[in-house]
């Protein structure tokens, strides 16, 4: 058995290593500068314009860093990609100011989508029909563990200080380490596709309300929580926690929902999460002195029924679409996730800065009500699919800023590059 999975994994051991370094560093990273940011006492406006603005990057990579890939090889762009995140992150110590952080946070995102695309691009190269699943499976578990464990981290020195920062920079930079010394040959480099919005949202509407709602909110969730906290009078120990425990519990529900999503149809359980999620940010809102244990419970059951909502819009889709169609939908879909996440941390800014540090919560608590009232709205519009007509659900990483991995979800057909070079370049 142990021999199985070593021959699955020794051709994308080099970038296994890499998006857990990445990750490591994200995890870090984007909790890290909100906290920065609420200590210097910016507005929640800032704080969340500086979380969207890595969306904003990161959609704006994945549109171009096709272009830098084609031209030098998906072993040098990667390193290009990654140094230039490294490079964003170490000026955070060079230039402390709120407005030039955010220019930093678009560059970060930029690069880091460049890297995510050869990530996945090598990862669906190197798998093979009876290996693709077992390579998703393990991509997903190394994105969501690295993303869950790295915040802890923060509890190693004061955010203030040079030291977590530094340590962001040392993983960004490892990561180029075991691509360039790998022998393995570049993946052949393919055309990435994806379905326009408005097509999708013909085909399903809901898939896409859930996709863009997922990133809309989730983004908003957590790239204000630590301005949250920092209004709480908490720290990063507190916040850690937070973050990791949220983690933990995406683990825990995504299979349990998407095996209930399987027998029971996609629409009730779209609308007994989302409602189940508006419920919980509203007991949160309306409790502002809720003790800190208290608030870890109510956050671990929000990030349970919250963190499937992604996975179940992206199945919701492909019941209505073609299957050779489905890494494009996938792909599409995930543009709609990037788009979501690029607007809603700002404008959750902007209520938390009307109504204080509780206004995040009502913020995305109402924002789960809508896709509720909505998922209820198309039940009567349209008759759904029976589950023996629908896919089976797949749990889909949307984590920090992984691409999504279409081309690897077992439900689309797989399209082996063909021709690929022995060496890298």
């Amino acid at each position: 058995m142990l021999q199985g999975v070593w021959r699955v994994m020794q051709p994308v051991l080099p970038v296994l290593i890499g998006i857990t370094l990445i990750e490591t560093a994200l995890g870090i990273l984007m909790p890290l500068i909100g906290i920065q940011l609420a200590r210097w006492g910016v507005s929640s406006i800032v704080v969340g314009v500086a979380a969207s603005a890595y969306f904003v990057g990161f959609l704006a990579g994945t549109l171009i860093c096709q272009r830098i890939i084609k031209r030098v090889g998906h072993i040098r762009a990667f390193g290009v990609f990654v140094v230039l995140a490294a490079d964003a992150t170490v000026l955070h110590l060079v230039i402390q100011d709120a407005y030039f952080w955010i220019a930093l946070r678009t560059i970060a995102g930029f690069a880091l989508a460049g890297g995510f695309v050869v990530i996945e691009s090598w990862l669906n190269d190197k798998s093979t029909d009876e290996t693709r699943s077992r390579i998703f499976a393990i991509y997903t578990a190394v994105s969501w563990g690295a993303s869950g464990v790295s915040p802890l981290l923060l509890n190693l020195d004061d955010p203030t200080g040079i030291l977590l920062f530094a340590l962001c920079v040392l993983c960004l930079a490892s990561a180029m380490i075991p691509l360039g010394l790998t022998k393995i040959g570049n993946p052949v480099i393919a055309e990435h596709t994806h379905l326009s919005i408005p097509r999708l949202f013909k085909a399903s509407p809901l898939g896409v309300v859930c996709c863009f709602g997922a990133g809309f909110l989730n983004g908003s969730l957590y790239g204000l929580l630590p301005a949250y906290i920092d209004g709480l009078a908490m720290g990063e120990k507190e916040l850690s926690f937070l973050i990791s425990i949220g983690t933990i519990a995406v683990l825990i529900a995504q299979f349990p929902i998407g095996h209930a999503a399987d027998i029971y149809g996609r629409r009730p359980i779209i609308i007994g999460t989302v409602a189940a999620s508006a419920l919980l940010c509203f007991i949160i809102f309306a409790t502002p002195e809720l003790p800190y244990m208290f608030l870890l419970a109510l956050f671990f059951l929000l990030s349970a029924f919250q963190s499937p909502l992604y996975a179940l819009g992206i199945g919701q889709t492909s019941d209505y679409v073609a299957r050779k169609d489905f890494v494009a939908a996938s792909s599409g879909l995930l543009f709609a996730w990037g788009l979501g996440a690029s607007i809603g941390p700002s404008l959750a800014g902007v209520s938390m800065n009307e109504m204080g540090p509780h206004g995040l919560f009502l913020f995305v608590g109402f924002g789960y009500g809508l896709i509720a009232a909505f998922a209820l709205y198309r039940v009567l519009r349209r008759k759904a699919k029976t589950p023996e007509e629908q896919s089976n659900y797949v749990a889909v990483p949307a984590v920090q800023g992984a691409y999504g991995a279409p081309e690897l979800d077992p439900r689309g057909e797989h399209m082996p590059h063909v021709g690929a070079r022995s060496m890298p370049d």
